[in-house]
């Protein structure tokens, strides 16, 4: 039995699927890139990273008011929280809310001390790093400090504003 011409099959095969591949990546490519370029509008300014590190100040502003609403109203419609102190996955804005709501009992005041921002397109950003939150006792008014890990995801939106697509924190580990 002559085993090239299957050898050859073989081949073939493997050389059609990587040159469908490489077209199939190509194409993704060109299609994520004009998405990109499209919900910005093409004259946009890329985002900076001083811009990015203003959505916290944003967020933070909005946990001074105290409104669980007006700091839900920063995250976007299928936004996605892992909040700090709560094992409760949080997936939409009544979620949302309720965590806030009770989280604001607490009159946090969040500082950042160390962030890493990266800049994936002109619409969509990651910040993470570590911040800490000044916390208030609501029962007896003692004050403590929660330091903790953060992951904020933000797009922006075709309106042009920012809102938070995923947003993880979690409390530091001892040690």
């Amino acid at each position: 039995m002559n085993r090239r011409p299957v050898r050859r099959r073989i081949a073939v095969a493997a050389t059609a699927t990587a040159v469908l591949a490489a077209g199939t990546l190509a194409l993704g490519a060109g299609v994520a890139g004009a998405d990109s370029r499209g919900k910005g509008g093409k004259h946009a300014k890329p985002v900076t990273k001083t811009q990015v590190l203003g959505l916290f100040d944003r967020w933070n502003a909005a946990l001074q008011t105290g409104d669980p609403k007006k700091v839900a109203d920063l995250y976007a419609k299928d936004a996605v929280l892992l909040p700090t102190v709560s094992n409760q996955v949080r997936t939409d804005r009544a979620g949302i809310v309720d965590y806030f709501e009770h989280f604001l009992q607490s009159k946090p005041v969040g500082t950042k001390v160390e962030s890493v921002v990266n800049i994936l397109d002109r619409d969509t950003v990651i910040d993470t790093g570590v911040y800490e939150f000044a916390l208030t006792d609501h029962g007896t008014g003692e004050k403590s400090t929660v330091k903790a890990r953060y992951t904020y995801a933000y797009e922006k939106q075709p309106n042009g504003r920012w809102l938070i697509v995923n947003h993880h924190s979690s409390k530091m580990p001892q040690g």
